[in-house]
């Protein structure tokens, strides 16, 4: 096997790889058919075709190149040549784009025309994923582990388990990789602020039932004709009967709300569920 002259661009490793598979097939036709696209270097490194060149190196065979022109933007021509693959997922282009755009933060490409700063939004946009992904990503390669990184870059995790990793220390995120995520712990309810009570005809009734109580008070001690107490007597046990009344409807009431709002609060975490799933559907994706 000939010794290999040229390295891997960074901005060519931050795409996954080939898998055992497909770099197998492409070994067997380089060896039918030799190299027949030539690789592109660019700053004495492999920017395009580190696979064909892999397989030529080492099978022994010639691996033609050609020099990347200075004009071109690295990070638009290795994107571009990258796009097309067949098996790259969204979170692995994300992940791509979040170590294209930081190779060229850190001072790529210095010799090379300046390319413009990409924002969260057009790096989304060139990956074809949404930027809560892009800003995923972008925390992955800034904070995690490199096995987190090589993770997300084989497909073996999404980029929000591989977000939520990166928040761990660094010496504890290689472990991470194989386990569940830890559930969120749930959120404290909302204290309700205790709403002004209003004055109901629940309560009128009570006010007049004191009324009456007292004007009968008043009728027994005083020198008051019969009838006249009886009919106080009366209008007592009529507001009595209102109350109980009231009350009932009251408790009917309150237990319909009760059984309301707990039917919400049920469909809120539902549809919060479904979402996460949503989430990680695209994540994988």
């Amino acid at each position: 096997m000939t010794a290999a002259l040229y390295l891997q661009h960074p901005l060519s490793a931050a795409f996954p790889p080939m898998s055992d598979e497909e770099f197998q097939a492409l070994k067997d036709s380089i060896y039918i058919n030799d190299v027949l696209n030539p690789i592109t270097i660019f700053e004495d490194q492999v920017i395009d075709g580190w696979h064909r060149y892999k397989a030529a190196t080492e099978l022994a065979m010639a691996c033609p190149t050609v020099d990347m022109d200075e004009s071109i933007d690295p990070a638009g021509f290795v994107t571009a040549q990258n796009k097309a693959r067949r098996h790259i997922t969204q979170a692995q282009m994300a992940m791509a784009m979040a170590q294209v755009y930081r190779w060229r933060a850190n001072g790529g490409n210095q010799s090379a025309v300046p390319a413009e700063c990409k924002s969260t939004a057009e790096m989304a946009d060139i990956a074809g994923v949404g930027q809560r992904s892009m800003e995923q990503a972008k925390t992955v390669e800034k904070k995690a582990a490199p096995e987190v990184v090589a993770a997300v870059k084989r497909g073996d995790i999404g980029l929000e388990k591989a977000a939520a990793i990166a928040k761990l220390p660094m010496q504890e995120q290689a472990a991470a990789i194989n386990k569940p995520l830890p559930r969120p712990a749930p959120k404290p309810a909302p204290v309700m602020e205790p709403e002004a009570p209003e004055y109901s005809e629940l309560d009128r009734a009570h006010d007049q039932i004191s009324e009456l109580q007292s004007e009968l008070v008043v009728a027994r001690m005083g020198d008051v004709p019969d009838d006249q107490k009886t009919q106080a007597a009366e209008r007592l046990c009529e507001q009595d009967a209102h109350i109980k009344t009231l009350e009932a409807t009251l408790k009917a009431v309150t237990l319909s709300r009760d059984t309301a709002m707990t039917e919400i609060v049920q469909m809120k975490r539902q549809m919060a569920m479904q979402r996460k799933e949503i989430e990680k559907l695209g994540s994988r994706t």
